[in-house]
């Protein structure tokens, strides 16, 4: 018995369900267990130079095989955009967000 070296992908169909949605988020917390990683989402928003809310609106669960292969398609597209647009550059960890009003 031998193995195709490329077998045949099925072919996929993609739909939005009635419920779907799009959300934007400026914060994504990760949370990890033996069964699962939730990413739960949300929007932070500065409210005075000392105090920062994070109204989470969406929580997913991914198996950590769905996880990793989130990881890979990330890295992939990020690549890509630092090609096409410039390297992005992540600002220094920090607990106090930028002064001045949020827009």
């Amino acid at each position: 018995m031998t193995m195709s070296p490329n077998p045949q992908q099925p072919h996929l169909n993609v739909a939005q369900t009635s419920d779907y949605r799009e959300s934007y988020a400026n914060s994504v917390q990760v949370r990890v267990s033996v069964w699962d990683f939730q990413l739960v989402f949300g929007l932070a928003l500065s409210e005075s130079p000392d105090q920062v809310t994070i109204r989470n609106h969406q929580s997913i669960f991914l198996s950590p095989q769905q996880a990793k292969a989130l990881w890979n398609v990330l890295g992939q597209n990020i690549s890509q955009y630092e090609q096409a647009f410039g390297v992005l550059n992540l600002e220094p960890q920090s607990h106090n967000f930028p002064q001045g009003p949020v827009n």
